[in-house]
């Protein structure tokens, strides 16, 4: 049973700057202790502690292999974008992609802790940093696997900077096999759109409450300015998850869309062909945290009529089956690590020293 909640991962992000997924791994390692996870997060190079460092490694490269039914994603940091163009750089984030594959190491622990030709991998990554010059770090891996029944696919960004893998269920082998190449359309979706998780059911009340009320406050302000300069106020929304939108809330807003129609004189045997696309528009209004975070809720970029959800369901139908997104891991270089600015003057003057 985990020692902390959604409270304590909070005020660690506050305080550390790291990401929300590294703030709660941070945690759990360190059992709830909050000066223990951020010297955790402080160890791995993550968030503002990392700022202390004198040689921070926020550059480098993502990268994945994908073959048969598993997928590995990893990202490797070095200090500057030059070196993480280096030939050499390149083929350490190779091996160490292999590396991992081939041992099914299912993240960076497991990686750095790991044995790698006849040699502990720390000293092999020692050995690299002597070698490039500068400093380098495993920072995050991921892995997927699946069964027959299980379509995996992934994708990198041509510059190396941010990649995704992503795996379905699917009904048969035989859908599996034919929804390969459209989950690497959404895992193209997911490395621009940035969801940061799958679906608002992940979402912690808490979470969806104080985003609710900062949404509104925010807007609230806005709306003021807008008054001062004779704009229109923008709409504040009641809700902002599907979360929140129970049957009771739907009910009322059917209701509701119900009494406009018979005030507006529309006769009631074509309520029927309005109210579910009003009733659908209501749910949109009302769950812009979904889809701004949630893959399964966000426009699909190729065609923003649908979701990610119903763009799965298209395919998998058109396949002659069904399938649904059960898990993806996006990574994105330097994600989460704080590096402080010096202007030219401060450094040449910091070199003299």
């Amino acid at each position: 049973m985990a020692n902390f909640g959604p409270a304590d991962i909070k005020k660690l992000r506050e305080m550390t700057d790291a990401g929300m997924l590294d703030c709660k791994k941070a945690l759990t390692e360190a059992d709830g202790d909050m000066d223990k996870a951020v010297e955790w997060l402080r160890d791995q190079g993550l968030g503002a502690a990392a700022k202390k460092a004198s040689k921070v490694a926020a550059e480098g490269l993502v990268g994945m292999k994908v073959e048969g039914k598993k997928a590995v994603i990893v990202e490797v940091n070095s200090q500057t974008d030059f070196v993480a163009k280096n030939e050499k750089f390149i083929i350490f984030v190779n091996d160490t992609i292999n590396h991992a594959f081939e041992n099914d190491l299912l993240d960076a622990d497991a990686i750095n802790t790991s044995t790698i030709n006849d040699q502990a991998f720390g000293e092999y990554l020692s050995m690299q940093i002597a070698t490039i010059g500068e400093n380098m770090v495993v920072r995050r891996s991921g892995m997927l696997v699946g069964d027959e029944t299980t379509a995996i696919n992934g994708y990198i960004h041509a510059n190396g900077q941010v990649g995704v893998i992503i795996a379905a269920k699917c009904d048969s082998a035989k859908t599996a096999d034919a929804m390969t190449p459209a989950l690497r359309d959404v895992a193209m979706h997911a490395a621009a759109m940035k969801p940061t998780t799958l679906s608002y059911k992940d979402f912690d009340a808490s979470y969806v409450a104080d985003e609710t009320h900062g949404r509104i406050i925010k807007i609230e302000k806005e709306n003021e300015e807008r008054a001062r300069l004779g704009k229109p106020l923008l709409n504040i929304p009641q809700y902002i998850s599907m979360a929140q939108l129970t049957d009771d809330v739907l009910a009322k807003a059917e209701s509701e869309i119900k009494e406009k129609l018979k005030a507006e004189g529309k006769p009631e045997q074509i309520w029927d062909k309005i109210v579910p696309g009003q009733l659908a528009r209501f749910i949109s209004d009302n769950t812009t945290l979904d889809q701004e975070q949630c893959l399964l809720d966000q426009k699909f970029v190729m065609d923003d009529s649908i979701t990610v959800a119903q763009y799965i369901e298209n395919k998998a139908k058109v396949a002659g089956g069904s399938a649904e997104i059960i898990s993806f891991i996006r990574l994105e270089v330097g994600e989460g690590i704080e590096v402080a600015q010096e202007d030219f003057a401060t450094e040449v003057a910091k070199q003299m020293a």
